[in-house]
């Protein structure tokens, strides 16, 4: 009966363990100048495009993601030289698998302690470099931007699979950044233990741009 509840105890601890954002950190820096080409074609974002998250801390995470309003990629001899997009951090939505707790959580993450949605709704991301990757199957191009989230805009560098059709534009990247560079310290102390947030958060992109 001793090894029963030994066994039990073991399972309950890892069930409630969860995985720590995983990915390759994007390199960040101060924001650049943003790449002003405008020459080429000029390719619309679809209201489609994605930004999704994950975060977590030692003993849960949560997923949720954002719409993308509005942006545009501008491509000249056939590589991407430019463009934006904005992210409505108004729409975000929980994608965690149980949804118990929901409206709380979203409320409490657009609020100030997090992303600051009254104050800051949007949030918007501007070219300033392309460089092409050679030899990688998951990776095209490393593109490097300017990320704005409230009152913080840093440079980030993204790995990226981008691949064109004919009219059409499909980029997409893993990988996790410290909220902290962007003023969301909330909980960001180890002391908390359980109650502590990992600064590190996985994001992703998925992003489609049409002629």
């Amino acid at each position: 009966m001793k090894k029963i509840i030994l066994a039990l105890a073991g399972v309950t601890i890892m069930a409630s363990c969860a995985d720590a954002p995983e990915g390759d950190a994007a390199a960040t820096a101060n924001a650049q100048e943003t790449a002003t080409t405008t020459t080429g074609d000029a390719y619309a974002v679809s209201d489609a495009s994605m930004v999704s998250w994950y975060g977590a801390t030692p003993t849960h995470g949560h997923k949720g993601g954002f719409k993308v309003t509005e942006g545009t990629l501008f491509v000249d001899n056939d590589a991407i030289s430019g463009g934006n997009f904005t992210i409505d951090i108004t729409s975000m939505t929980n994608m965690d698998a149980d949804t118990n707790g929901g409206a709380k959580l979203m409320g409490h993450l657009m609020s100030g302690d997090f992303f600051d949605a009254e104050k800051y709704p949007t949030a918007k991301f501007e070219i300033t470099g392309v460089e092409a990757v050679e030899g990688n199957a998951e990776v095209t191009h490393n593109i490097s931007g300017n990320l704005t989230m409230k009152d913080s805009t840093k440079n980030v560098v993204i790995p990226a699979m981008v691949s064109m059709e004919e009219g059409k534009i499909m980029a997409k990247s893993k990988f996790t950044i410290d909220r902290t560079d962007w003023g969301m310290s909330y909980s960001n102390d180890e002391s908390l233990k359980d109650k502590f947030i990992y600064p590190k958060v996985e994001m992703e992109l998925d992003i489609t741009a049409m002629k």
